[in-house]
């Protein structure tokens, strides 16, 4: 291998938007990683159903372009 051509590999924070936060390796140069979703709070780890928006996006499409009144299918 080459030397000094690969990352620092550093411990790291993950911590989430939920309240729940570890500590992992990575080669992140912060040494901090936000996370939206993670394992205590990931729908398919609880069990439980979370609407997750993300940023509004479909409400920004629907405003930009108006709900369909009906449906086109025929």
């Amino acid at each position: 291998m080459k030397r000094d051509i690969h990352p620092e590999y550093v411990e790291t924070q993950v911590s989430c938007t939920c309240g729940n936060s570890f500590t992992t390796r990575s080669t992140v140069t912060e040494g901090v990683i936000r996370a939206d979703v993670c394992s205590a709070c990931h729908p398919f780890y609880t069990g439980k159903q979370k609407i997750l928006d993300t940023g509004g996006r479909v409400a920004r499409f629907e405003a930009r372009f108006g709900k369909a009144a009906g449906s086109a299918k025929k």
